[in-house]
Order: structure tokens, then sequence, then C-alpha cells
């Protein structure tokens, strides 16, 4: 999956597969703190880039048209949801985060409290701002690594995250992940629930498993 790593004083680069790929290197020569990152990132607007808390950076390339799909089915039902409830705010797939250890991190879906998000400071919420969202989704797509996403959820909730949903849509199945308890594997389930922490919040996976 990974088609070049390179290495240079401060971090390292993990390109993944894409027919034209150019990247500003130059930026890379120096460690770079949130906010040279947050604009690294806004160069290389066609891809999607994070850094663990080591300063390792990925880069992967837009996602396959099903993944996609499953994405849009996704974000539509919980934004009904988000937005009739009105006690937290709903981010996309694009978004990014500043967590507290440091890693920069864009969950396929996201949610935080509002009284959480209206205490990060406005300026800061104009770029990655630094917090953790309350509930993630991530989406497993061909390509992705098991291993790679079950860490990564692990680390959300290392960082605050009450709630989580790992949707690995290949294999139909669902891993919820809760502060203080094992993770929960759902084989082929038709609804999930957000309860307690998303009041009334149920996701059909019919339109998901397509």
């Amino acid at each position: 999956m990974v088609t070049t790593a390179t290495k240079n004083r401060s971090s390292t680069l993990l390109i993944y597969p894409s027919e034209a790929l150019e990247i500003d290197f130059g930026t890379l020569l120096k460690p770079m703190d949130d906010d040279e990152f947050f604009y690294f990132c806004q160069r290389h607007r066609d891809l999607r880039i994070e850094m663990d808390k080591y300063g390792e950076i990925t880069i992967m390339s837009p996602t396959g048209s099903e993944t996609g799909g499953v994405n849009f089915e996704l974000s539509v039902d919980f934004g009904i949801w988000a937005r009739a409830d009105g006690t937290g705010k709903g981010f996309d797939s694009s978004t990014g985060f500043v967590l507290p250890n440091g890693a920069k991190r864009s969950p396929d879906l996201s949610w935080i409290k509002l009284e959480r998000w209206l205490a990060v400071p406005a300026e800061k919420r104009k770029k990655f701002a630094p917090i953790c969202p309350d509930f993630v989704v991530e989406l497993r797509s061909e390509s992705d690594s098991l291993n790679v996403l079950q860490a990564k959820m692990l680390e959300y909730l290392e960082n605050g995250a009450e709630l989580g949903w790992l949707i690995d849509v290949k294999d139909k199945k669902v891993y919820v992940y809760r502060q203080h308890t094992a993770v929960q594997v759902l084989e082929n389930p038709a609804e999930v629930y957000g309860e307690p922490l998303l009041r009334g919040f149920v996701l059909q996976m019919k339109a998901l498993w397509g």
C-alpha cells in the first residue's frame, strides 16, 4: 500500500498510491508546528494528510467511489440527527484536529459537544482546532489496514473521545469503542445505537452495506 517512505530530520513521510503526486518537501526539512502543518495541508488540498504524535506524516490519495458513497450516506444520516438534536457540532472527513498528544487526525466523521466546541478560541477554530472530538467514525476501505485503524481508534479514546465506530464495510462489521469498556464487535448489524452520548441516534446500516 505504501509506495514511498522518505525520512528527514523531523519526520517520516508515507505516501499512498496516486496517479500524480507533487509534494513540497521543503516544509519537511524542519519540525512543523501546528500552524505549519495546517498550511502544508492547505498546499495539498487534494490529499488527506495526518501526523501521529511522533511526527510521522501519512498522505493518502482521495477515497474510492464506493467508500465515498458510504461516507455520504453516513454523513447525511448523522447530519440530520445532529441538526435536530442541537447539542453538538458535526464535522466531515476533510476536518483536521490537533489531539492532546500532538497527533493531527481527520476522522471520516466526528462530533463535538457544543459547550466544548465553543470553549475553543474562535481564532483556533479556523485552522485545526486543538481538541479531540467526543464521537469519531473511521471507515475501512479495501486498502486500509485494520490494525492501523484499530490503533487510531484507541488513540482517540486515550485523548478523550467518548465513543468511536470503526465501520468495516467489506466484512460487514462495526467495532464500537467506549471509555473503560472492552471493544464491542457487531457482526452485520442492522442498526447501531449512539446512546447514551448521541441521544436518539440510530444508524441504519442497510444503505452502508450496499
